[in-house]
């Protein structure tokens, strides 16, 4: 199996909702998002994926959608607000915890066809959250 594994860095904006402690307030952060591609071949260039591609696709959708944004759940009462007075922002179905964030770029990639294996979300240089989606494997059973 051969991985390749290409780093962001964006700075986006957000609060959690029903939460008690400081993430309550609206804040920032300078994330590192790693996004972790996979292949048991390589392509016609001895590649997995061209990182200028990875570039091309995530980069561009994190550069238009969360870099210099306030990231919000869809029911937060701030998003009036601040759509009315025309500020870049970004809603998210819950929170936007790094959980869900990464599964977000996850679930972006494979919706684009790249072979992705994981997805880390650096909210800051000592916190992170990852997803992938576990491998199934179905069972015969012995009767």
């Amino acid at each position: 199996m051969f991985t390749v594994k290409k780093i962001f860095h964006i700075c986006y904006g957000h609060r959690l909702l029903n939460y008690k402690g400081r993430c309550s307030n609206l804040h920032g952060h300078n994330a590192k998002v790693e996004i972790i591609l996979k292949s048991g071949l390589l392509n016609s260039r001895k590649m997995v994926v061209d990182f200028e591609k990875i570039k091309k696709i995530i980069g561009s959708w994190l550069d238009s959608n969360l870099d210099h944004k306030t990231v919000l759940a869809e029911n937060d009462p701030l998003a009036k607000v601040l759509k009315k007075n025309k500020q870049a922002l970004f809603l998210t179905p819950g929170n936007p915890t790094a959980e869900v964030l990464a599964e977000l770029i996850f679930d972006f990639a494979k919706d684009r066809k790249l072979p992705v294996k994981k997805v880390k979300f650096w909210e800051t240089e000592n916190s992170c959250a990852s997803y992938q989606k576990s491998e199934v494997r179905s069972q015969k059973s012995e009767e």
